[in-house]
């Protein structure tokens, strides 16, 4: 998100030059010295942007809209229950739960009460989904359909039109009966038609031939000044007696459909409409019926017409034709288009825009037309805010301002920054602090309402907020930043470091591990330069470094001249060392460099995708895994790969199947080892432990690298220890430490303290803490080998190091619970669920507030935690007894 809205004062500031080679031209391996002259360069070099304004929905109290949605989508009509899913989705997206967001849209498409809503919230689902379009190929070789998202048959889902009685719309005053035929001319051509048949088509039509009119007594009827050919009109005296339309040109069925509206022909207005529909077949046909089914009102054409666009988003979107036809419709041709589904149409659309380009004017008409669609408060604060952030972007300030005041009337508190940074542009800092001092004091403080504020005010001031802003929510990017290069300016590099590793100890933000390397060019430390900029292109190939205006592969080339070339051996032992410390950044900085050799490609992108799991970035781990299968070099492990994907994306069952397939063609380390893990996660029978402890061995006996067979050991010994050999599982455990596999600690730990030995486990965890560099799991489980003093001092410290586990929080709480604190415990909780939408933790603040006699309270995070897991069996259990206590 930095680099999709960067803000204004990061805009603003322009580097005189950028040079990146004037950076690198010193001695290798020289440290700087600061100076007066290299403190401003920097300053030069060290830029920290204001955060951006996101352009999200975000309450300020999420759990309270959470629950309030639970509770309406309980007893609303079926007609609301997609608008409220996407109500969930807007609140999950500002909270960036990509996954929670995702199952929304999941249920709004599941839920949909009609055609249009299936076709927003499919279309959204898929785009969502568009870079794994490979699963659905690999289920299919398993045997498997996920075309779940696939062509909706619109003309099927949308109801025919009912051909209704004509008797006692004319009634026929004349004594002479009308003539049994009719002739129609059409220039020089007559067209003999069934009198009654074609009056059957319409009112008009029937009192046209069946009433008072001349007409009613004619045996021909001049139609050539009607815009209808000859053609058209036979195949319309046709239609008129069979109610099918056969093999007819699109051409003609363009004539015949504007005929029939004309005339009010409704069936076969109806039967046109679903006849073009059927002949879509590209992009093309859809942009040349779309205008013609606005203009004829054709539902079922214009939808169809529709959907080819959002089944090619976001590629349709760079069609300025396709752009043209969507963004300048009116509240009627919508309504034609796609029902009452407008404003999820265009939250869709917009969103896919601004991820193209949010300063274009495509993603201005969009978003205006977002606004137009929008009915509830809560739907305009989102098309209000957004819209407001685009024209931010594009310095339309008053405009912006104008969103910005109607989002916050509202409501919507977060579209305050706006108003504080535009008062700052117009030379109003002070009101623009006095702003956010009475949002803060008016409502629950958050984390960012201080982050904002700091920028309104300076010394100790700005720093306290910073403070303040990072213990409410330490996910913030910025104050840890900001405190950052304003030690590496004070040129105290150590304590310069040390806040950004805060961070980046559990949270991998490019825009930090940017900083961070810009800290090491400026102490010209080129080898820890390299390796972030090469941990920064894993994660992102085409990253631009410098606010967007180098090219991070630029630089890397560049540094690559100033650092020791390792030849393949000192990777591999370099890669040991980073991966026996848990250094997992340094750890793909050396596979990113060892990619550039000979080595084998499709085992060095397969580490890094369980390097990229660990450093929970699910997207880049994907990426990886489907470049191992792109550059396996044998068929069988290229199924260990595809078996991986499946795996990971849910496919326990197929994942197995790949891992058979590949143990048929050749036994290998990855294939047994595939096949032991998806076992042992698809099998809740105990008895498939034997098998499980029979595959790892079979793994063992596989030649593989030191790195493999050590997290093999430790597998292993925890299938051990789950059967109760404890002996079996110590000798894995102790295996696997020889050949440096680190973690092996904590088994090991494990089997101590099941053997009664708590102090032996408390020190083998000590051990693991010593020696790996990201070790907040392991203070974590260290925790439950030692007395209560001890365990508060160890989850205190696992709170400084990763704030985002839950357990510390869970137990402090549970501690002051059992002291009597009922009001303390509540709020340890509250501290964490302000900065996490976690299930656990909603849990167990609903289960004390129905302890202490809250029930509205309970009930609130009962419904809250249904929104995050709404299978959760405990959840439901505890929501159901709360609810039958509610006045």
């Amino acid at each position: 998100m930095r680099t999709f809205f960067p803000s204004e004062s990061c805009k603003e500031t322009h580097l005189k030059s950028i040079n990146p080679q004037s950076w690198l031209q010193v001695e290798r391996g020289k440290l700087a010295k600061f100076s007066s002259e290299s403190a401003s360069s920097i300053d030069s070099l060290i830029k920290v942007p204001e955060p951006p304004i996101l352009p999200f929905f975000k309450p300020v109290d999420y759990v309270e809209v959470l629950a309030r949605i639970h509770e309406e989508l309980e007893s609303c009509s079926p007609q609301e229950r997609s608008n409220l899913y996407l109500l969930q989705v807007q609140v999950f997206k500002g909270l960036g739960e990509v996954k929670l967001m995702r199952r929304s849209l999941l249920s709004a498409w599941s839920k949909a009460s009609t055609v249009y809503e299936k076709l927003v919230f499919g279309a959204w689902l898929k785009y969502e989904k568009q870079d794994e379009e490979l699963i659905s190929d690999l289920l299919s070789t398993c045997g498997k359909c996920a075309k779940e998202f696939g062509v909706i048959d619109i003309a099927s889902e949308m109801p025919a039109y009912k051909k209704l009685s004509l008797q006692g719309v004319v009634v026929t005053t004349n004594e002479d009966p009308c003539p049994r035929s009719v002739s129609f001319r059409i220039g020089d051509e007559k067209i003999v038609c069934d009198r009654q048949k074609i009056a059957g088509l319409s009112a008009p039509f029937h009192t046209m031939l069946n009433g008072c009119f001349t007409e009613s007594f004619c045996e021909e009827i001049d139609l050539s000044e009607n815009n209808i050919s000859p053609l058209a009109m036979r195949v319309i005296n046709e239609f008129s007696s069979t109610g099918l339309l056969n093999e007819v040109s699109p051409d003609l069925l363009l004539e015949m459909l504007v005929f029939a509206n004309k005339f009010c022909c409704e069936s076969l207005k109806d039967a046109c409409d679903r006849k073009l529909a059927s002949l879509i077949s590209c992009r093309q046909d859809a942009l040349e019926l779309l205008e013609c089914a606005l203009e004829e009102n054709s539902p079922v054409l214009a939808a169809s017409c529709l959907q080819v666009f959002l089944r090619e988003l976001p590629d349709s979107l760079k069609d300025s034709q396709v752009v043209e036809l969507l963004s300048n419709t009116t509240k009627q041709q919508r309504s034609i288009m796609i029902g009452p589904a407008s404003f999820s149409l265009y939250c869709l659309l917009s969103e896919v825009s601004m991820n193209l380009d949010p300063i274009s004017d495509e993603s201005v008409r969009f978003l205006r037309t977002l606004v137009h669609s929008a009915e509830t408060s809560q739907q305009k604060m989102v098309a209000y805010h957004r819209l407001g952030c685009v024209k931010f972007l594009r310095k339309e300030l008053d405009e912006a301002e104008q969103l910005f005041e109607a989002a916050f009337n509202l409501g919507h508190t977060y579209s305050v920054i706006g108003l504080a940074r535009l008062g700052q542009i117009k030379g109003h800092k002070h009101w623009a602090y006095e702003k956010l001092r009475s949002v803060i004091s008016s409502s629950t403080p958050l984390g960012w309402m201080y982050q904002e504020s700091s920028l309104y005010c300076e010394g100790e001031k700005r720093w306290d907020d910073l403070e303040k802003a990072t213990e409410l929510d330490p996910t913030l990017t910025y104050p840890y930043m900001y405190r950052a290069a304003s030690f590496m300016r004070k040129q105290n590099a150590q304590a310069a470091l040390s806040e950004i590793n805060r961070i980046l100890g559990f949270k991998l933000a490019l825009e930090c591990l940017e900083l961070r390397f810009c800290f090491y060019l400026a102490l010209v430390d080129y080898q820890l330069a390299i390796c972030d900029i090469q941990a920064i292109l894993t994660l992102s190939p085409d990253y631009r470094v410098f606010e967007g205006r180098v090219a991070a592969s630029q630089l890397r080339t560049l540094l690559r001249e100033h650092v020791e070339n390792w030849t393949e051996a000192d990777c591999w032992l370099q890669l040991y060392d980073r991966w026996s410390l848990v250094d997992d950044i340094g750890s793909l900085s050396v596979i990113y460099q060892m990619l550039e050799s000979d080595a084998a490609k499709g085992v060095l992108y397969f580490r890094q995708s369980l390097l990229l799991l660990r450093l929970n970035c699910p997207d880049a781990a994907m990426r990886s895994l489907q470049l191992a299968r792109q550059h396996a070099s044998s068929e069988h492990e290229c199924l260990v790969y595809e078996g991986w994907i499946l795996y990971d994306t849910g496919h326990c069952e197929e994942g197995l199947q790949k891992a058979e397939e590949s143990i048929g063609i050749k036994r290998s380390f990855e294939a047994f080892f595939l096949k032991a893990y998806a076992l042992a996660d698809s099998s809740l029978d105990a008895s498939c432990s034997s098998t499980v402890i029979s595959l790892l061995e079979d793994a063992l006996r596989c030649p593989s690298d030191r790195l493999r067979k050590g997290q093999a050991l430790n597998n292993l010994g925890s299938v051990y220890v789950d059967c109760g050999k404890l002996d079996a599982a110590a000798d894995c455990y102790i295996n696997a430490l020889k050949i440096r596999h680190t973690r092996a600690h904590q088994g090991l730990a494990r089997v101590h303290f099941l053997r009664n030995d708590k102090v032996a486990a408390y020190d083998e965890m000590t051990k693991l803490i010593e020696k790996a560099k990201n070790n907040a799991s392991a203070y974590e489980k260290r925790s439950e080998y030692c007395d209560r003093d001890r365990t508060k001092a160890d989850l205190e410290m696992v709170t400084r190091l990763d704030p985002l586990r839950v357990y510390p929080y869970r137990y402090r709480a549970a501690v002051l619970m059992d002291n009597h604190k009922e009001k303390e415990a509540i709020e340890e909780l509250s501290r964490a669920i302000a900065f996490k939408a976690d299930l656990h933790l909603l849990h167990l603040r609903a289960a004390f507030h129905e302890h202490i006699g809250d029930v509205m309270g309970a009930l609130r995070d009962c419904r809250a935690a249904l929104s995050v897991d709404p299978n959760h069996q405990e959840m439901l259990e505890l929501h159901s007894r709360v609810n039958s206590q509610e006045p």
